[in-house]
């Protein structure tokens, strides 16, 4: 039984699945936007095992999102997971936001495209060939039409490029201006960005030997924290 855990936006999402074949068990929940992680976990977690009829104590392994994303939503659910581990002697199976968005992607001939909206005008993004595992274009903390710029000459030999991601929905506009037919878009009235707790435990169940030790899972921010950013602009300003 894996349990798993994304805090990479405001909401994110906890799941549990049973991955031995003998009693199927696939269970996603998303988590409340209007109250902070810190709020809700490990409540979430305890809630989604009791759904599933089972407790910490049946829990084989963690998997946890490792961003990017929210900076603090991140760190928040990595701790919460390494606590857990550390409290029963658990493997954690680190999943980056990308992954698990590129997890959604149907087969096909396009290239995927993840975005997660990075507050600032910016967007962290990475380009994957249409398997959805082979990185065309490595994360980038750039400005949608920078990123789409960034991108032209690697996307060129694709038809179309399918997005996902929370940044994605915000900057639509911007990535149909610029690419027109060629991009990959959920319909408007449908277009969201996935839950992705289930795919991040599905990733962990399917590659077993990435479970490290607790200590071991650190963050993926791409872009440096936004209070370290802001420190700096102060001891700039302070300076001149």
């Amino acid at each position: 039984m894996i349990l798993a855990l994304d805090t990479s936006s405001a909401g994110g999402s906890v799941s549990v699945i049973r991955a031995d074949g003998t009693q199927p068990l696939a269970i996603e929940r998303a988590g409340d936007a209007t109250r902070p992680h810190g709020k809700r976990l490990p409540h979430d977690l305890m809630e989604i095992l009791r759904e599933a009829g089972a407790t910490i104590d049946d829990v084989d392994r963690l998997a946890v999102a490792v961003g990017p994303g929210s900076f603090t939503g991140i760190r928040v659910g990595i701790a919460t997971m390494q606590g857990l581990a550390l409290a029963r002697n658990l493997l954690v199976t680190p999943v980056s936001t990308f992954e698990s968005l590129a997890w959604h992607s149907a087969p096909g001939a396009d290239a995927v495209a993840t975005w997660v909206d990075a507050h600032r005008g910016e967007v962290f993004a990475t380009l994957y060939a249409p398997d959805g595992r082979t990185v065309l274009a490595p994360a980038t903390s750039l400005s949608p039409g920078a990123t789409l710029d960034a991108w032209r000459d690697t996307i060129a030999p694709f038809g179309r490029v399918r997005f996902l991601g929370d940044g994605a929905v915000r900057y639509r506009s911007i990535i149909e201006a610029q690419l027109g037919a060629r991009a990959g878009l959920d319909p408007a009235d449908h277009l969201v960005a996935p839950m992705l707790a289930m795919a991040i435990a599905s990733i962990a169940a399917g590659e077993p030997d990435r479970a490290v030790r607790p200590h071991a899972v650190v963050p993926l921010y791409v872009r440096r924290p936004d209070v370290e950013l802001t420190r700096d602009r102060r001891e700039a300003a302070s300076k001149g």
